[in-house]
């Protein structure tokens, strides 16, 4: 029995390091691999997406967890791309040019936390590496940017890829080749990006410095396809910056997608690089992947039916007061004084009324009936 229990304990906890050395395969628009047994996932994945037409420009920023030291990450581009470092500072201002609008909505009656239900106290919240040699794999440039090693990648064998990150270092899920056939039969090119903090010890952990991506394109598309190696849910949040309101074709697998925000915005101060300084259209749009496997293909927006503005409204309820006071207590103060008006007026008539209706006491014998002439005679 004892070596029984010991050999339960012994596989459970096989089991759970299994689980702990197993890589993560986590992406939001490309796939992430980290290197040996480490473990990495994204959480959030956030991208600012400029379009005019011909030329599309992406600046993407990852938030990761995990503790590994070393990853690659690809992306396919449908044409032959430019990538540097992008600015952070891009996201600030889209997160405030996109907050909520926050308005107050008054009830009248109070609520548990308001006078008299509480004597007072605070309220409680209401709210890249060098290339195999394959020469199915072309490198047609490379750059070091930051903690990023990149290369731009042309491939012509769907395992070209694979052989070329393993040559590496970096264990490639078996799934990747099936993966990026559709990419490789449409004759894409790739990214691929080594992210290999140069700060001795560091992992990689939180939100890593964004990239920024450009390539020419006729259409506004997001490639996504690879997120389908994703192990975890994934929640992508996309800014739009187009002539017109822009909205994804299809959900691609995923829950419906959810407008954030909408409407013109200038395109001044950290804006300026992708608008070109030039007024542009705003669209926030989040969805969540629950199932990644479900994913369908690349994202593709086409422009709304309509430019139609819209912003979140965030709403406190608040009690109405009136002058400093709760107007429920003013409304009762009124309520009870004109009912003690009224009371007063009525007692007031009563005591006026009561002497004319009891009068003076007629004389005994008197009668009611007119006096007559004089009778005639005796």
């Amino acid at each position: 029995m004892r070596n029984r229990i010991a050999a339960l304990l012994l596989l459970l906890l096989a089991t759970q390091l299994g689980s702990l050395i197993s890589p993560a395969y986590a992406c939001g628009c490309g796939a992430m691999v980290p290197d040996g047994t480490s473990r990495i996932g994204v959480s959030r994945e956030t991208s600012a997406v400029r379009w005019d037409g011909r030329t599309e420009e992406i600046v993407m920023r990852f938030t990761v967890a995990g503790n590994a030291r070393r990853a690659a990450w690809i992306m396919p581009v449908p044409t032959r791309a430019s990538v540097e470092l992008g600015d952070a500072d891009l996201f600030r201002k889209l997160t405030w040019l996109t907050r909520p609008e926050h308005k107050a909505r008054h009830y009248f009656f109070p609520r548990s936390g308001d006078w008299p239900f509480s004597t007072g106290g605070d309220r409680a919240a209401a709210e890249a590496p060098a290339a195999g040699g394959d020469a199915s794999v072309g490198v047609v440039g490379r750059e070091q940017l930051g903690d990023f090693d990149v290369a731009r990648l042309t491939a012509t064998d769907p395992d070209a890829l694979r052989q070329w990150l393993e040559s590496n270092g970096f264990t490639m899920p078996d799934t990747l080749a099936t993966e990026v056939k559709p990419y490789v039969d449409q004759k894409w090119e790739y990214v691929a990006v080594r992210l290999a903090p140069r700060k001795q010890g560091r992992v990689l952990y939180g939100t890593l410095d964004p990239l920024r991506i450009r390539f020419d394109s006729e259409r506004l598309v997001y490639p996504m396809r690879l997120s389908r190696m994703a192990k975890t849910p994934q929640s992508l949040g996309l800014y739009v910056l187009a002539d017109h309101r822009m909205e994804p074709v299809s959900l691609i697998g995923g829950s419906a997608p959810k407008v954030t925000f909408a409407g013109k915005v200038a395109g001044t101060d950290e804006l300026a690089p992708l608008t070109g300084g030039r007024e542009t259209f705003l669209t926030a749009i989040d969805q969540e992947f629950p199932e990644p496997g479900r994913i369908s293909g690349d994202h593709e927006l086409r422009a709304a039916p309509s430019d139609t503005p819209y912003r979140r409204t965030v709403y406190h309820d608040e009690l109405l007061v009136v002058g400093g006071f709760p107007a429920w207590m003013l409304a009762l103060g009124a309520v009870l004084v004109a009912v003690g008006a009224g009371a007063f007026v009525w007692l007031r008539r009563r005591r006026a009324e009561a002497p004319a209706a009891s009068g003076t006491p007629a004389a005994p014998g008197a009668s009611d009936a007119p006096a007559g002439p004089p009778a005639a005679g005796a």
